[in-house]
């Protein structure tokens, strides 16, 4: 048997991808309501135990978001951002 089948093939691992910690609407919404927050920024998903010390923050559309917040994350998708204008918030990429 030849060398290149007998020795095993290995991956590519890219260097350059970001990995983020998604949070959904309703984790938000929830959190929002539990410590009557306006501003949710990452500092306050730490505090909750939602992320780690250096992980980045996307925020995902999954859920319903009632209330008015301003949420800072450093990565939106375009159905979060859409939900949470529609509610009357604001975001902002940290």
């Amino acid at each position: 048997m030849p060398l290149q089948r007998r020795v095993p093939k290995g991956g590519f691992k890219n260097i350059n991808r970001v990995e983020y910690k998604a949070v959904n609407l309703s984790t938000l919404e929830k959190l929002a309501t539990e410590k009557n927050l306006e501003k949710i920024t990452v500092a306050d998903l730490l505090q909750a135990g939602l992320v780690r010390k250096r992980q980045l923050v996307k925020i995902l559309g999954d859920g319903t978001l009632t209330k008015k917040l301003e949420v800072e994350a450093n990565a939106f998708s375009k159905k979060a951002e859409e939900a949470i204008t529609a509610a009357g918030g604001t975001i902002a990429k940290v």
